[in-house]
């Protein structure tokens, strides 16, 4: 059962809105993509899979939220707890992988720009695509399975707003340490992992970008990366908050966790087309609107 907390009103309303905007948000983005043949490109494509997660695990999550809140419907059988945590953990740790995936596939584009046709082909772009997915389904059948290992026998209320493993961890009537310290080493090693390389393919990044000469191939190059940078920190920073704190039971983890899953995935769609000309000008067409050219400076 998952409790009514004194914040559930300014959550209902986060919750409320947010969710059709997710949706129709990073459906648009993915629409966008599909149609303009400008934009068939891995960056774009990588971005449609990114879209893809951020609906899917706002939809898993979100739904059994709004029941509570306006049906008073707050408990869960036990199968749909296994269900929510793996699904959860499914989708968050393949959208970890992608942002590692796409940091890389910019610092193809932009320090190999020579070679980046012949190594970033549609075959190779599936196949890499199809690696985080199924990297997200081992972590999160390990998670799940060594979670629900544990013997529950009472109480069975979830002071949680879903079933996480912070929230699962303390309904448990065993001793949890080493539970507690697999899953920090788990997404610990996991999230720095990818969170280094993700730092390492930007630092290749930022020098090969300080050597190009126009100014307008700086700004765009900038312009693009800020965006997916501006993504991996609102990632990263409520991931890190609530899982590398093991044994935290502090009434704010839920707070964050609306955030992780509700804020997180509705700021992606806004980020990515307000820092992309690209994304902007692909808009602007599928929306029948006509591109503004900058007239050309006076010589």
């Amino acid at each position: 059962m998952v409790p009514f907390l004194p914040t559930s009103v300014l959550h209902f309303i986060l919750v409320d809105c947010g969710e059709p905007l997710t949706v129709s948000g990073n459906g648009l983005i993915i629409l966008t993509v599909l149609v303009d043949v400008r934009l068939h490109r891995p960056m774009y494509w990588f971005l449609c899979h990114l879209s893809f997660l951020d609906m899917t695990i706002s939809s898993a999550i979100v739904p059994k939220m709004l029941a509570g809140f306006l049906l008073d419907s707050r408990a869960i059988s036990f199968g749909g707890c296994v269900i929510q945590l793996f699904s959860f953990h499914f989708l968050g740790c393949t959208e970890c992988f992608l942002y590692t995936l796409m940091a890389y596939d910019r610092f193809l584009a932009i320090c190999k720009p020579l070679h980046y046709a012949t190594i970033m082909t549609r075959s190779v772009c599936n196949y890499l695509a199809f690696g985080t997915w199924l990297g997200g389904t081992i972590h999160s059948l390990f998670q799940t399975s060594f979670i629900f290992r544990l013997p529950f026998c009472g109480p069975n209320r979830v002071d949680y707003f879903f079933c996480d493993i912070p929230a699962m961890l303390r309904l448990a009537c065993a001793d949890t340490t080493i539970n507690e310290l697999v899953t920090f080493v788990d997404i610990g090693f996991l999230a720095l992992t990818c969170f280094m390389l993700i730092l390492t393919s930007y630092g290749y990044i930022v020098a090969a970008i300080l050597r190009i000469r126009s100014a307008d191939g700086r700004r765009n190059a900038f312009s693009t990366c800020a965006a997916h940078l501006t993504v991996v920190i609102v990632y990263y920073v409520p991931c890190t908050f609530i899982y590398l704190r093991p044994g935290s039971q502090e009434p704010l983890d839920g707070v964050v966790a609306v955030f992780y899953t509700v804020i997180t995935p509705l700021l992606n769609p806004i980020i990515y087309t307000l820092r992309n000309k690209e994304m902007k000008a692909a808009l602007r067409r599928l929306g029948g609107l006509k591109e503004v050219q900058s007239p050309a400076p006076n010589k």
